[in-house]
């Protein structure tokens, strides 16, 4: 018997396959992928913060210069959860170099909110909030970085700290007042507006949430 290819030429017999085609292998990938993907977005809404509530929320403010003027002006407090909620409406404040967004956090925490035009710089105070309210996981995610990790002590506060430079606060100056974790962040924020020179309008309109 020669071990030749050509010598070999009798026909097997088609035995059948039913083995899936490539159809159904495809729409078998497809509900796979599609049932990773719910999985995926359940546990983002797993994992998401919860509103907080009217008596979490200590204020949410803005700050501006209208003809050169400091003015300060309370926003609704449904903002202090909604960061693309919080840029649109300072977005439509008519300051004199945009405006700034202030935003405190169960006396805990802050985050500042600054709009120029387009240009949009974020902060928050303490990076490892972004487990407990929605708009700092909002501001971790628009920065890029990473969530801090569960078993994580460190606090740091994170973001564009040389939002306020142009206005005379440097940004080592505001990482040292976001750093003091044992002060009351209402009045962290206010020596914020106090050091920019919008000290009296901040001290009134944050009586207003009380």
């Amino acid at each position: 018997m020669s071990g030749t290819t050509g010598d070999f030429d009798m026909e097997l017999p088609n035995l059948g396959d039913d083995r899936p085609g490539l159809e159904e292998l495809d729409d078998d990938l497809d509900e796979a992928v599609d049932d990773d993907s719910d999985e995926d977005a359940d546990d983002d809404d797993d994992d998401y913060p919860e509103d907080a509530g009217e008596d979490d929320i200590d204020l949410v403010l803005a700050l501006y210069r209208e003809d050169g003027e400091p003015q300060a002006l309370a926003l609704e407090l449904e903002l202090a959860n909604d960061l693309d909620g919080l840029i649109g409406q300072l977005r439509r404040i008519p300051g004199d170099g945009g405006a700034l967004g202030m935003v405190s956090l169960a006396t805990e925490v802050f985050a500042l909110v600054r709009v120029r035009g387009k240009h949009v710089q974020v902060v928050l105070s303490d990076a490892q909030a972004a487990d407990d309210w929605p708009i700092a996981r909002d501001i971790v995610d628009y920065l890029g970085v990473e969530l801090p990790d569960d078993d994580e002590d460190d606090t740091f506060p994170i973001g564009d700290l040389d939002l306020l430079v142009d206005v005379g606060l440097h940004d080592y100056e505001l990482e040292t007042i976001a750093s003091d974790y044992d002060e009351d962040s209402v009045n962290l924020l206010e020596r914020i507006a106090t050091r920019i020179n919008f000290g009296q309008q901040f001290a009134r309109t944050a009586a207003s949430f009380d």
